[in-house]
C-alpha cells in the first residue's frame, strides 16, 4: 500500500531526503503561500455570503492547503537517494539449513523448501539481473553454495552471530550492498553480540530477514534453563530451578523430576501455567556420594506433545569428598552452642573449630587440629583467618573484635568468599554494638534503634515463600511435605527483633514478635564474593529437647544451612567456564583465578589443565593471563569428541581445582523451534534492513537498490507524480465542496 501510494518504497524516503529542483528560492515559496492565504481570507470575508462562525475559517483554510499544496509541486519536489549501480555490487543470500529448517509446521512443505521456492519463484532473477548474487549456507559453519536448491536441513546447529561476523569480514574487502538472511532465527549460540552489529553498522551494509517457521507451538512444552549449583559438598541436598514455559496445555499437571543415572532420585508435581508464560519450579534431589555427577532434568511429557525432546536438560554437579572447616565464635556458654556442634558432629563433610568464652579473659577450644591453632584468639592475619571455609558469630560483642579483626570478617566475606553467619543472642545485634560497627555493612539485615531486642519468649518459625523452596529449610523431600512438617515444629526459646532486610537480601524464615507484627528469623544474602546470614534465634536447640531422640530435623537444619554458607567458598584456585554443557559444539573456554593465602590475586603463575574425557583422551593445556584481569587466566580448548570431560587445573605452588564440561551432539535444535521473530526484526532495524515474512519477501529485490553500502550512485526521484498528491488534492477539493453543500452555500 505505501508503495503505491508513493511511488516509492519506504526504505527511499527513510535513507533519502527531499530536495527541491527549481532554481527558485524557498523563501518565495513560503512568501507565495502567505500571499496566497492573505488574499484568499480577504476573498472569503468578503463574499462569505451564509457562512458565519468559524465556517468561514474551516473554508479558508481548505483552499489555502490546496493552493499551498499546488504552489509546492511548483518548485518541484523530489528525492535525492543514493542507490546500487547495476551489476557492481555483491547481494549476499544466507540459507539456514539447520535441523530445525526441515520442520514443517503442521504442514507438507519444510521450512527449508519454502525459502527454496521463493528463492526459485521471486528473488533469484530480479536480484541477478541487477546485482551479482553470492549465496551460502549456514548452520553451524558458513558455506558458499551454487545451487541452493541442493541444500538439506542437516546441520545440528544455527550459529546466526558467528555467520554474520563471517559476512561482515568479507564486506571488508567486497562492494556488498545488502545481505538477505533466510532463516527461523533459531540461534542456538547466543544470537548476534554488538561487536558483530557495530561491524555490520560501520560497514554500512542492511541485514534483510526473512522469517519462517510459526511463532508459537501449538502443543509443546519446552524446558528454557536449568540453575544448579556446580559444586556440592557430598550428601547435599541441591535445589534446581528449573524454567520452562508451555503452549496448549495450560493447567494440566505433570512432574518436573531429576535422574541420575537413568533413575529418578527426585521428582516434585507442577500445574502448568498459561501459554507462553515462563514459570520455575524447583525441586530438591541428594547429590550423593563425591565424585563428577551428570543429572538429567525433565519436565515429564504431557499426552500430545509435538516435540518431547525439549524436555529435558543435562547439568553437571562436582560432588566433592573435602570437608570443610568453619570456625565458631561464641562469647557466652549457652544450650545453642552444644546442640549446634552436636547436629553436625557425625557429618563427613563439616567440620567446626570453635571458641568459646568462658570467663573475660578465657578462652575455650574445640576441634582445634593442632595446640597453636587460635592460640592467640580469634584471628588477626588474613592467611589464618582465610584458611576457614566458613565463620560462625554468636553471641558476641562487636567490640570484642578489633578494627583490624572486623575488616577481616567484612574481607572474608568480600574477598575470601567465605559465608559468615551471624547468631542472636544477649551481647549481638543491637545489645553488641553492631549497629555503629562496619560489621552492620555484612549484616543481610538493617538494625533497628531499639537497645532491648533480645526476647527469652517461645515463638514459631514461620517460612516464607522463599524458605519453602529454598534447600536450607527443606526438612522433607517435597515442597508441601516440608512446609507441613515446619507447622508441627516445637518452638523456638527466644528471639531478637532486627530491622527489614536489604535490598537483594532474601527472608527465609519469620515470626510474629510481641504477638501483633512479623520481623525475620532467617535472613541471607550475597556479599561480595561470598555470603552473609543472620540466624535472628538462639533457641533451636528446643527442637532437639522436645521431640523425639531419633527424629533428625534439628541436624538435617543446621547441616543445610552451614552446608550453604560453605559450600560455594572459593579455594586459593578457581576454575569455571561459561557452557558447562556444549549443545553440538566443541569450543570450550577455561577460566581460572588465582590467589595466594590472603585472596588476593597472583599475576605470572603458571596455569595448565590436564584434560580427561572420551575414549581415554588426555590432553595438557596451558592457560594465559587476562591483561585486563589480574589473577585471571584462560583458555580455549576443543572438545573433539562427544562425552564427559574433567579438567584439573594446577595453579601451581597457589593449589589446584577440578571442573567439569560435556559435549553433546545433536540436541541444539530440539529447543527453540518456533520462528525467532524478535531476534530477526531487531537484527534488520539494527543494521538499516527491513524484517519480511516468506509471503511479502519478493518485496526485497526493489527494496535492496536504495542503500548507500557497496558502490552506490545519487538518484533524483521525482515526487510530483506520487498517485497520494492527486488524493490529497482531491480530498481537499471534494471536502470544501462537501462542507459547502451541508451548509447550502453551493
Amino acid at each position: 500500500m505505501f508503495e503505491w501510494l508513493f511511488k516509492y518504497p519506504a526504505t527511499a524516503f527513510a535513507k533519502g531526503h527531499i530536495v527541491l529542483l527549481t532554481p527558485w528560492p524557498v523563501w518565495l515559496l513560503a512568501l507565495a503561500v502567505l500571499l496566497a492565504a492573505a488574499l484568499l481570507y480577504w476573498h472569503i470575508r468578503s463574499n462569505r455570503g451564509f457562512l458565519a462562525g468559524l465556517r468561514p475559517v474551516a473554508i479558508w483554510l481548505l483552499q489555502t492547503a490546496l493552493v499551498a499544496l499546488l504552489l509546492l509541486l511548483l518548485w518541484h519536489p523530489a528525492l535525492s537517494v543514493a542507490t546500487l549501480r547495476p551489476q557492481q555490487n555483491v547481494v549476499t543470500v544466507l540459507f539456514d539449513h539447520s535441523r530445525s529448517m526441515a520442520l514443517t509446521d503442521q504442514g507438507s512443505v519444510s521450512r527449508l523448501t519454502q525459502a527454496q521456492k521463493l528463492w526459485r519463484d521471486s528473488l533469484a532473477v530480479p536480484l541477478s539481473s541487477r546485482f551479482q548474487v553470492r549465496a551460502y549456507s549456514f548452520g553451524q559453519q558458513l558455506e558458499r553454495v551454487a545451487d541452493p536448491a541442493t541444500l538439506q536441513p542437516d546441520s545440528p546447529a544455527t550459529h546466526i552471530g558467528d555467520t554474520l561476523s563471517q559476512v561482515a569480514s568479507e564486506a571488508s574487502n567486497l562492494p556488498v550492498g545488502a545481505v538477505i538472511l533466510m532463516t527461523d532465527g533459531s540461534d542456538n549460540a547466543g544470537g548476534v553480540d554488538a561487536d558483530t552489529i557495530a561491524r555490520i553498522r560501520q560497514a554500512r551494509v542492511p541485514v534483510y530477514t526473512v522469517g519462517f517457521g510459526r511463532e508459537t507451538p501449538v502443543s509443546d512444552v519446552e524446558i528454557e534453563e536449568v540453575s544448579l549449583p556446580t559444586r556440592a559438598l557430598q550428601q547435599s541436598r541441591l535445589s534446581a530451578q528449573v524454567t520452562f514455559r508451555q503452549f496448549g496445555f495450560a493447567g494440566r499437571k505433570t512432574h518436573v523430576s531429576v535422574k541420575d543415572a537413568g533413575k529418578v532420585v527426585s521428582s516434585q508435581e507442577v500445574t502448568l501455567g498459561a501459554d507462553g508464560v515462563s514459570q520455575t519450579e524447583s525441586v530438591v534431589f541428594n547429590a550423593g556420594a563425591a565424585g563428577p555427577r551428570a543429572v538429567q532434568i525433565t519436565v515429564d511429557p504431557v499426552g500430545g506433545e509435538e516435540n518431547t525432546a525439549n524436555n529435558a536438560l543435562t547439568q553437571l554437579v562436582n560432588v566433592s569428598a573435602r570437608k570443610a572447616r568453619i570456625l565458631y565464635i561464641e562469647g557466652e556458654p549457652r544450650w545453642e552452642y552444644k546442640f549446634l556442634r552436636r547436629a553436625v558432629e557425625d557429618d563427613g563433610s563439616l567440620e567446626i573449630v570453635s571458641m568459646l568464652r568462658t570467663t573475660p579473659n578465657k578462652i575455650y577450644r574445640q576441634g582445634v587440629a593442632g595446640a597453636n591453632e587460635l592460640e592467640s584468639g580469634f584471628p588477626s592475619r588474613a592467611e589464618d583467618l582465610f584458611a576457614y571455609d566458613g565463620l560462625i558469630v554468636g553471641s558476641v560483642e562487636a567490640n570484642y573484635f578489633t578494627p583490624v579483626q572486623q575488616d577481616l570478617i567484612r574481607q572474608f566475606a568480600d574477598r575470601r568468599g567465605g559465608g559468615v553467619l551471624f547468631l542472636a543472642g544477649r551481647f549481638a545485634f543491637n545489645e553488641g554494638g553492631y549497629a555503629k560497627s562496619p560489621l552492620a555493612e555484612i549484616l543481610p539485615v538493617h538494625l533497628t534503634q531499639s537497645q532491648q531486642t533480645f526476647h527469652r519468649d517461645y515463638v514459631s518459625a514461620d517460612l516464607t515463600r522463599a524458605g519453602r523452596e529454598s534447600v536450607i529449610c527443606r526438612l522433607e523431600e517435597g515442597r508441601e511435605r516440608s512446609a507441613e512438617r515446619w507447622k508441627k515444629m516445637p518452638q523456638m526459646a527466644n528471639y531478637q527483633v532486627l530491622g527489614d532486610a536489604k535490598p537483594g537480601a532474601v527472608t527465609l524464615m519469620e515470626t510474629l514478635a510481641g504477638g501483633n507484627h512479623r520481623v525475620p528469623l532467617l535472613v541471607t544474602e550475597n556479599f561480595g564474593r561470598g555470603r552473609t546470614a543472620v540466624l535472628a534465634s538462639a533457641g533451636t536447640w528446643r527442637w532437639q529437647m522436645s521431640q523425639p531422640v531419633a527424629d533428625m530435623t534439628h541436624e538435617i537444619f543446621w547441616r543445610q544451612l552451614l552446608r550453604w554458607v560453605v559450600t560455594e567458598t572459593p579455594g586459593t584456585v578457581l576454575a569455571s567456564t561459561p557452557r558447562q554443557v556444549l549443545s553440538d559444539e566443541t569450543k570450550v573456554r577455561l577460566r581460572v583465578e588465582v590467589r595466594d593465602k590472603t585472596y588476593q590475586p597472583v599475576a605470572n603463575a603458571k596455569v595448565e589443565a590436564h584434560i580427561v574425557g572420551p575414549e581415554n583422551l588426555s590432553d595438557m593445556v596451558t592457560l594465559s593471563p587476562v591483561p585486563s584481569e589480574e589473577g585471571v587466566y584462560t583458555a580455549e580448548y576443543t572438545a573433539e569428541k562427544p562425552g564427559s570431560y574433567l579438567a584439573e587445573i594446577s595453579g601451581g605452588t597457589a593449589g589446584s581445582d577440578v571442573v567439569m564440561f560435556r559435549r553433546e551432539d545433536g540436541t541444539a535444535e530440539t529447543f527453540r523451534t518456533t520462528q525467532n521473530k524478535e531476534l530477526l526484526k531487531k537484527l534488520s532495524e539494527q543494521t538499516g534492513g527491513q524484517y519480511y515474512t516468506a509471503g511479502d519477501a519478493r518485496k526485497i529485490p526493489g527494496q535492496i537498490n536504495f542503500s548507500d553500502a557497496g558502490i552506490t550512485t545519487s538518484q533524483t526521484l521525482d515526487l510530483w507524480d506520487m498517485p497520494i498528491v492527486f488524493l490529497l488534492a482531491l480530498s481537499l477539493r471534494a471536502t470544501e465542496w462537501l462542507l459547502r453543500r451541508k451548509w447550502s452555500v453551493v
